[in-house]
């Protein structure tokens, strides 16, 4: 009989030791389960099915059969969403004690009004998807670009996620826009605005932070990051959450592969960036900047000019 390994005994006891998982262990006192990413990816699923019928989703879909098809597909949504959105609210409730004899009421009711925002949902997606059709010379159909396009993937995750998150719903915004970033390579966080007619080509290592804003017909590639240029600490050395730290881009702005732009700067309308530029600073309407090639000293510099 093969005898107990009195090592493996010890890295139990560590392992068990509360200092050990204080950290990283996820206990609730009202054994609400946690938000599942199988039934979200379910949700998702059946959204996408909604939103592009017969792409997704049951695929022999008329004019006869639609009115089954989204309403069937809506019950199950809300049925499923609904308890998603208690568990990511008892996931992150701070107050253990409290009473959650409306938390499930009030989930049902958050899923309801996120249902009823679907048809403008539809409604920017179906310009997103004509913004890639008409950027890509490659695009044979605005079908291709629904069925086979990465970018169409993380912006209709993201579309969905935003709803969520202006309805104050806790971390399920976020699981979703994970999900496409993991198989697409684009992470668009769900707090922030983008307009409609919005296309990355390419998509992937495409960043977007929390409190950028976009303007209508903007065209990124891949590698770009809208980000954060620093990190303000508050008196007690934790970061301060919730403060605008991220581009705004206006409309019809183009931004190539690989530029980094980062804080709370401003790139005006019509812009073009050209690739690998590091920006900084606000750029005015109508300008092209890219890189002026390296001088005898070996250093580049940004090169302004303007469109038209």
């Amino acid at each position: 009989m093969k005898q107990f390994d009195p090592q493996l005994d010890q890295v139990i006891d560590a392992l068990c030791d509360p200092r050990s998982y204080e950290i990283v262990h996820h206990s609730h006192e009202r054994h609400v389960p946690m938000p599942s990413v199988a039934v979200l990816e379910e949700v998702v699923g059946r959204l996408r099915a909604v939103l592009f019928p017969g792409y997704y989703g049951y695929s022999d879909v008329d004019a006869s059969t639609m009115r089954f098809h989204v309403g069937a597909n809506l019950d199950k949504i809300h049925r499923l969403l609904a308890e998603q959105i208690m568990r990511g609210r008892c996931f992150t409730c701070a107050l253990e004690a409290a009473d959650c004899a409306d938390c499930d009421g009030q989930s049902r009711e958050v899923a309801s009004r996120f249902i009823a925002r679907l048809p403008e949902v539809r409604r920017l997606l179906s310009t997103d998807v004509m913004a890639a059709y008409a950027g890509d010379p490659a695009a044979k159909s605005p079908g291709e670009t629904i069925f086979c396009y990465p970018s169409i993937l993380a912006v209709t995750h993201y579309r969905i996620a935003h709803e969520l998150y202006h309805l104050g719903v806790d971390l399920i915004p976020r699981i979703i826009t994970e999900m496409a970033h993991s198989r697409t390579g684009i992470d668009i966080h769900p707090g922030a605005e983008i307009g409609e007619g919005f296309f990355i080509d390419h998509g992937t290592g495409v960043v977007i932070g929390e409190t950028c804003v976009i303007g209508r017909g903007v065209r990124l590639y891949q590698g770009v990051t809208l980000g954060a240029k620093s990190f303000p600490k508050g008196e007690d050395g934790a970061l301060i959450k919730g403060i605008a730290r991220h581009p705004i881009v206006e409309d019809e702005v183009i931004i190539y592969s690989g530029a980094t732009i980062l804080g709370r700067v401003t790139i005006g309308k019509g812009s073009v960036i050209g690739g690998n530029v590091w920006l900084l600073n606000d750029v005015p309407p109508g300008t092209r900047v890219i890189q002026r090639p390296a001088g005898g000293d070996g250093e580049a510099a940004l090169l302004l000019q303007g469109i038209g």
